[in-house]
């Protein structure tokens, strides 16, 4: 059977950093008949729900990676760690259930592909991926966006 990483948020699980969910019924069907593991890295680090928003500084999740970038919430209390070991926690979920593809959460600091916040936390979108899906990359896993958020 082929297995998907999902983020937990999408299918409905309230871990997002406002303590809310995102579920997409345009997601549900693009699961339809997979697998589907569900993971929010940023609860997996050891994050609350809620907690305070978070964003990239000095580059995106690669960099954060290779230790050139940070996350940073608003009040600019430093939780690159948390991210971090979120991503592993994800990477080792994926391996477990077989995962060859992640549909994510899109311009998230952990999840977001192709584009995330620029860490001015003004709402403005710069090319890059989140840590988690810039983990998943360098480990094989495909991720894409998760249609319909």
């Amino acid at each position: 059977m082929d297995s998907v990483l999902v983020s937990a948020c999408l299918r409905g699980v309230p871990c997002r950093y406002d303590g809310r969910d995102k579920a997409s019924p345009e997601l549900e069907e693009a699961v339809a008949g997979r697998t589907v593991v569900s993971f929010c890295p940023e609860a997996a680090g050891g994050l609350p729900t809620p907690r305070r928003p978070a964003e990239l500084v000095g580059g995106d999740g690669h960099d954060v990676l290779d230790g050139t970038a940070r996350v940073v919430e608003d009040t600019g209390r430093d939780v690159t760690a948390q991210f971090v070991a979120g991503a592993r926690r994800a990477l080792t979920a994926a391996r477990h259930g077989g995962c060859t593809e992640a549909l994510l959460m899109p311009r998230s600091p952990s999840c977001g592909r192709g584009a995330v916040y620029d860490g001015s936390f003004g709402g403005e979108l710069v090319a890059g991926d989140g840590v988690t899906a810039a983990l998943l990359e360098r480990h094989g896993i495909t991720v894409r966006t998760a249609p319909g958020v």
